[in-house]
């Protein structure tokens, strides 16, 4: 470590004096210069992993025989890479939709009201903590007691349900139940994110506007959908494809709650597990392959949109 830390020091040393040897009107040859170590770092730690692990994904769990797409076929055939599938699908559909909801509406009901920065401090305050001391929290939150004499529920949820006159439930067994369980940690983590970007471009609207459509008699949901969220469109674009892209990529609160158990798997633990516990380092490989291909339209989009905001 220390080692590569000097080498590191070295090249860029070394890139800045090079760099300033360069004089006159050779600007393109500095900026080329002043790149390369970014180059290198891009190339060493993103571009070469990205290439390799295409290559194996091709390879059998030993990584020694080509089987060809085997392992892509098994994504997209066997019954519990489907569930994975599937699962991934419910985080992405709900989570980011959620979650933007939430801190839009909570972003709305507290502008310009007293106490609004103790109020936003509430809910961004789960942002500030780990994903697998939130998971620690709502497994609490979750926690099952069997119903008999003298038991006492120590879940929040299941006491909820005692109370009511029913029975407590193993919640985080249940499916499909369970992996929506899990999704409202997230949503819990990111609606701070979704409040705090959606309410710094609510108060960037000209007062003007707003103003002019009060003249105008405009209502509280005619100024919501006329003026205030075509006003946001961009923020909200950005928050919706930064949370799907966290959520694709979501691993701590699945692994923390259920490990991945009871039909709760997803891609991202999936290719843990693959890769880690069970060795088979060709699948594991395609399941990062896989997830990489599901978020490069989220990012091709987002990059369009910021584009399309700043022309």
């Amino acid at each position: 470590m220390f080692a590569a830390i000097l080498l590191f020091t070295a090249v860029v040393g070394l890139v800045l004096f090079a760099a300033s040897r360069v004089s006159g009107k050779r600007d393109r040859a500095v900026a080329a210069l002043y790149l390369l170590p970014t180059v290198l770092m891009l190339g060493v730690g993103l571009l070469y992993p990205g290439v390799r692990t295409i290559y194996q994904s091709f390879f059998d769990a030993s990584l020694s025989n080509f089987i060809g797409l085997d392992n892509y076929t098994k994504i997209f055939t066997d019954a519990e890479q489907l569930i994975v599938l599937r699962n991934t699908a419910f985080w992405v559909l709900v989570t980011p939709f959620a979650a933007t909801g939430i801190g839009l509406l909570y972003a709305i009901l507290v502008d310009k009201a007293r106490m609004e920065s103790f109020a936003k401090a509430l809910i961004f305050l789960p942002m500030s903590i780990s994903f697998v001391a939130a998971s620690v929290i709502w497994k609490f939150m979750y926690e099952y007691r069997p119903d008999q004499r003298n038991v006492q529920q120590i879940g929040l949820i299941n006491q909820v349900i005692v109370w009511l006159g029913g029975e407590p439930v193993q919640l985080l067994i249940e499916s499909p139940l369970n992996t929506f369980l899990l999704i409202v940690v997230m949503i819990w983590i990111q609606a701070g994110f979704a409040m705090t970007v959606l309410s710094a471009a609510i108060k960037a609207i000209p007062d003007d506007i707003i103003e002019a459509a009060r003249l105008d008699g405009v209502g509280p949901w005619g100024m919501f959908r006329f003026v205030t969220l075509p006003a946001i469109r961009p923020a909200v674009v950005v928050v919706l494809t930064t949370i799907a892209i966290g959520t694709l990529k979501v691993f701590d609160i699945v692994q923390t709650m259920t490990g991945g158990r009871f039909d709760t798997n997803v891609i991202a633990n999936e290719f843990y597990s693959q890769s880690f516990r069970s060795n088979d380092k060709g699948l594991g490989s395609a399941l990062a392959v896989v997830l990489f291909i599901l978020v490069i339209p989220i990012v091709v989009y987002n990059i369009r949109q910021l584009r399309r905001s700043e022309a």
